[in-house]
């Protein structure tokens, strides 16, 4: 029989706060969920670099009656992403033991770090749009996408012989949705049918020209109004990598606790100390990351 102490009391509670946090930070990302995600539990610190292997290209040949194969000798490519990004948000509960007892109530403390947390991994990663150099941008700044627009992104990344089968994302800014949502092709039963119904009154585009199309509040543009471009991006998964590594515990002794939470390739630390201060217990929630392009030509710049 094990003896309640204040030692894995503590321990316990740092559990329970890290079990609530990382479903509602995954729940809150768009582009962390469709990108290349890359996560070990090993420990590291901010700006270490992790090589991401990248598959190499092989031909088929065609081997005659008799013949022999012809042996290829590729190198493994590796894309170098930087840890360069240690995001945190951190908040006070006055009363740890009411927190603990409402579930609400800690959900009210948690929810806004965690969507915190997640807003800075979307920038980050919608941030790369500039690193797409291999295809030529599609469309034009400050100029209502059209259905020709998202025909020359699908065109571009299927020339640059992204496969049949990866899955291709759009994310768009929300007013370059709500123009995809009035395309009159793809928005009326008649003419696109069950999807058609959907985009008009549910408001879901879902899928066109083969992308699954998302929006996000965190898509950058550059430029003054007028002529404001908004920076959407298409992608398949491969085309961006996303590097989480563990953080170190903190020193014994320091009065802080720390316990990870770890699901579906992404991982966090929440640390819990006392502030004697203001008489509260101080959680914070980390994450130790870096982002990069992993194939140049499965992206694509999509202007408005």
């Amino acid at each position: 029989m094990s003896i309640i102490t204040s030692a894995n009391l503590t321990n316990a509670i740092v559990k329970l706060v890290a079990a609530e946090a990382l479903p509602a930070l995954t729940g809150n990302l768009i582009m962390g969920n469709l990108v290349n995600r890359d996560y070990e539990p090993v420990l590291a610190h901010a700006g270490d670099t992790v090589n991401v292997p990248i598959p190499p290209v092989l031909s088929a040949n065609n081997i005659a009656e008799g013949g022999t194969v012809t042996p290829q000798n590729p190198s493994l490519l590796n894309a170098q992403i930087v840890l360069n990004t240690h995001a945190e948000a951190t908040f006070q509960i006055p009363d740890v033991t009411k927190a603990l007892a409402f579930p609400d109530l800690l959900k009210a403390y948690m929810q806004p770090a965690v969507i915190a947390i997640a807003e800075k991994v979307e920038q980050d990663l919608l941030n790369l749009y500039g690193q797409f150099t291999s295809n030529h941008p599609v469309g034009t700044a400050g100029s209502p996408i059209t259905e020709a627009t998202i025909d020359a992104a699908e065109t571009a990344l299927f020339s640059a012989m992204v496969p049949a089968s990866a899955p291709k994302y759009l994310v768009v800014d929300s007013n370059t949705y709500s123009q995809i949502r009035q395309i009159p092709r793809f928005s009326e039963y008649y003419s696109s049918g069950e999807a058609g119904l959907k985009a008009l009154v549910e408001g879901n585009v879902g899928k066109m020209k083969d992308f699954f199309i998302f929006r996000s509040q965190f898509v950058p543009t550059t430029g003054t109004s007028p002529n404001t471009n908004t920076h959407n991006v298409a992608f398949s998964r491969d085309a961006i990598g996303l590097v989480v590594r563990r953080l170190p515990q903190p020193l014994p002794g320091t009065g802080a606790v720390a316990e990870y939470a770890e699901m579906g390739n992404f991982g966090i630390r929440v640390v819990m100390s006392y502030q004697p201060n203001t008489l509260s217990q101080q959680f914070t929630v980390d994450v130790l990351y870096g982002c990069g392009v992993l194939r140049n030509g499965f992206g694509v710049q999509v202007n408005s």
